[in-house]
């Protein structure tokens, strides 16, 4: 189960980190700075299931 859970919010954050490197940093919107949010939570996360 936390492997799935895992894998999804990998998923998840590759998907929105590609979507806002096309976008720039400039204009960063709530719902950017929330989305990097979860991105460096997932990563955090895989960096301690390692």
């Amino acid at each position: 189960m936390k492997k799935s859970m895992l894998a999804l919010l990998f998923a998840i954050g590759a998907a929105g980190t590609g979507t806002l490197a096309a976008c720039g940093d400039a204009n960063d919107g709530p719902v950017e700075e929330a989305g990097e949010e979860v991105d460096e939570a997932a990563e955090e996360m895989e960096e301690e299931v390692e």
